[in-house]
């Protein structure tokens, strides 16, 4: 679920197919992402998901898997 959110989201801004994202591409080397796509990635996804993710640490994520594995602690910590 999270995962195909974080697609979905990042297809979007970076107007691409969400099939071609794969867990180990990085987002500035493989899909072209700056700063501020990541920022707009993560609030899209905070959107779809009705999570909070906290900005600090954002500008450490430089991967799919690391985005992915964010969101998803903040995923579980806001159902506990």
């Amino acid at each position: 679920m999270e995962f195909d959110a974080l697609k979905k989201v990042t297809a979007a801004i970076l107007g691409m197919d969400p099939d071609e994202i794969e867990l180990d591409m990085t987002f500035l080397t493989d899909l072209g992402a700056d700063s501020l796509d990541l920022y707009q990635i993560f609030m899209g996804v905070e959107e779809a998901l009705n999570i909070t993710i906290p900005p600090e640490g954002l500008d450490k994520i430089s991967t799919v898997r690391q985005a992915l594995e964010l969101i998803e602690s903040n995923s579980s910590a806001m159902q506990n």
